[in-house]
């Protein structure tokens, strides 16, 4: 029997979580509303949400999961990618925790975790199979050979297809996070009454930068021939941008499906709580005979759950980190 509890801190969200023998028994997730009048993340703000944050929610995950504290085994934490001074609180947490306890600490690269979320819940996928993670902070396409074998072959050159749907409500206007208010307008609109550009970039990796200038220039030339252009297009605007985006995410997808002749196929990250999204990759599995697999909901944006379950891992290899261990505001896989 193996209890993990799990820390997430990357960015804005403080999470934690407990896993027994693989098993999430909670995920407790506390968002921070004090970055939506600043249009975007502060990171010192951040990190100061998360110091208050920490104790409450890791209370709250021990006694959702109706396990005491002298039963859990490890403590995992997610070291990197992210804001370093949020992360610092989780790392600290957990390190405290860990030696108090004398219990070991588990190290987790939070981009590996979005990928074996799919290893939660049932079906799972099997290996090799490939993972587009997307969110606002990374688009990249996965190579998973097993569950800490994992290759890199396509990423963004520029901004991330998260970051994307954030400038792009920015521009519209709407307040943020403006993404998943792209995904509702987007439901009512026409995808088709707009063109935006496909940028053509080489070989697995995206761009989006050049999205995004095209979408600030018809925005511009619109309003001033009509002030209320927004208003009266909002939804069609939207399902446009929406369309653009995730067709740049799919065509990629589908080229390093046929290149690795792989058939599970898979997302994660923020993003993947898209519905558009969702719905084009069921139509393009339909097409080219994928098996697809997408995490619950609770799972796709930054939770400790899937901190767990990495952590979980990498107890059963035993592998375990120092107390002198430190946060990563860049990690690779």
């Amino acid at each position: 029997m193996t209890t993990i509890l799990a820390i997430e801190s990357s960015c804005d969200e403080t999470s934690a979580a407990i896993c027994k023998d693989g098993k999430i028994l909670s995920n407790i997730i506390a968002t921070q509303a004090v970055h939506e009048k600043y249009g975007g993340v502060v990171p010192e703000l951040a990190s100061r949400a998360h110091q208050q944050n920490i104790i409450p929610v890791v209370q709250e995950a021990i006694a959702g999961a109706k396990v005491n504290k002298k039963d859990i085994d490890a403590v995992a934490f997610t070291r990197g990618p992210g804001l370093l001074g949020s992360l610092l609180v989780g790392t600290s947490f957990a390190k405290g925790f860990a030696l108090a306890k004398g219990i070991p600490l588990v190290e987790v690269n939070h981009m590996q975790a979005h990928v074996l979320a799919h290893f939660i819940d049932d079906p799972k996928p099997r290996f090799p199979f490939l993972c587009l993670t997307v969110s606002g902070g990374h688009t990249q396409i996965v190579l998973v050979r097993d569950y800490f074998d994992m290759e890199v072959v396509g990423e963004t050159n520029d901004d991330a297809a998260g970051e994307a749907f954030d400038k792009t409500a920015k521009i519209l206007g709407l307040p943020y996070p403006g993404g998943p208010l792209i995904d509702k307008y987007a439901r009512e609109g026409n995808p088709h009454a707009f063109a935006f550009p496909e940028p053509q970039i080489a070989g697995l990796d995206f761009s989006f930068s050049g999205l995004k200038t095209s979408i600030l220039y018809f925005v511009r030339d619109r309003v001033r021939e009509d002030a209320e252009f927004l208003e009266k297009n909002m939804n069609d605007i939207c399902a446009s941008v929406q369309y653009r985006i995730i067709t740049i995410l799919l065509n990629k997808l589908k080229k390093a499906a046929r290149q690795f002749g792989i058939r599970d196929v898979s997302i994660a990250g923020g993003v993947s709580a898209n519905s558009g999204l969702r719905s084009m990759l069921q139509d393009a599995a339909d097409k080219n005979g994928w098996n697809v697999f997408i995490p619950a909901f609770q799972y796709c944006t930054d939770n400790a759950g899937m901190i767990a379950i990495a952590g979980y891992y990498k107890f059963l290899q035993k592998d375990f980190a120092g107390q002198d261990i430190a946060p990563l505001a860049r990690m690779n896989f």
